[in-house]
């Protein structure tokens, strides 16, 4: 197979824990200021914490595949 056989996995891997630490690093250090206007000046908690929640379930589930 083209680039392995578990290539699928190790980018539901990749993309879930990147969007894990995405969201928990907005939420730990915002920007300074807004860009733009009509920038917000935090990142919404609630879908913060659903994005940290989804995130994680891909990149563990990625990762006991691959663990298997």
């Amino acid at each position: 197979m083209f680039l392995g056989e578990n290539l699928l996995a190790y980018l539901v891997m990749a993309l879930g824990f990147a969007l894990a630490a995405g969201n928990i690093m907005a939420l730990v250090k915002p920007p300074p200021r807004a860009r733009a206007e009509g920038d917000l000046a935090e990142a919404p908690k609630a879908r913060s914490y659903l994005m940290i929640a989804i995130g994680a379930i891909a990149g563990l589930w990625a990762l006991a595949s691959l663990i298997r």
